[in-house]
């Protein structure tokens, strides 16, 4: 079940992320950096969350 917590976790930060992102993306002002930053840990957080389905799947076959 700690995989469970931790895949929720994860799915709240994704989701934060997401709209950091797209509030940059709003916003002529922000720096390109910024948004690839973001972009990045974005994807980070994402591939971390396939990573511990997979185990999960593993787990219970």
């Amino acid at each position: 079940m700690a995989i469970q917590a931790h895949l929720v976790e994860l799915e709240r930060k994704h989701k934060i992320l997401e709209n950091e992102l797209h509030e940059a993306l709003v916003h002529p002002s922000v720096d390109d950096l910024h948004i690839c930053e973001l972009k990045r840990r974005k994807l980070m957080v994402k591939d971390e969350i396939e990573r511990l389905r997979q185990t999960a799947n593993d787990t219970v076959h």
